[in-house]
């Protein structure tokens, strides 16, 4: 697969995800569902209901801090944005103009969650050299 229809699709699915709980959330659902509706109008409908419970399980996971179903949802939408850019390569300048009028300075693809989980043991690496650091 052409590594920039990949990236596209990652970035599309990482962004729609991220915004179904925000305040644009209808712009989102319409520019994909008219997106679809230009691309695949056979698909429109389902795509629109797609994003409906999409929400409702983003907004979901979001008050109960829950990162495996927005994971989840993230590349559930990764997979079908990949699926529309495949069937309609064309689609792909559609799909970048969106995304720039969704989240125009990229934010939305930057929210990067990180988990730590501490085991009383861990190596830090510094300048090249490793230490090993026990909790006492």
């Amino acid at each position: 697969m052409d590594p920039e229809v990949t990236l596209l699709a990652q970035t599309a699915g990482t962004t729609l995800v991220m915004l179904m709980a925000t305040d644009v959330w209808q712009r989102v659902r319409d520019g994909v569902t008219q997106l679809w509706r230009r691309t695949q109008p056979e698909r429109a409908d389902t795509v629109a209901a797609e994003l409906e419970a999409g929400r409702e399980d983003v907004l979901a996971a979001v008050a109960a801090g829950d990162q495996e179903t927005l994971d989840e949802l993230t590349l559930q939408w990764q997979g079908s944005v990949r699926q529309l850019l495949v069937a309609r390569p064309a689609a792909a300048g559609e799909l970048r103009a969106l995304l720039d009028r969704l989240d125009p300075d990229g934010s939305a693809v930057r929210r990067i969650t990180q988990r730590a989980t501490a085991s009383g043991q861990g190596r830090v690496y510094q300048a090249g050299r490793d230490q090993h650091i026990a909790e006492r």
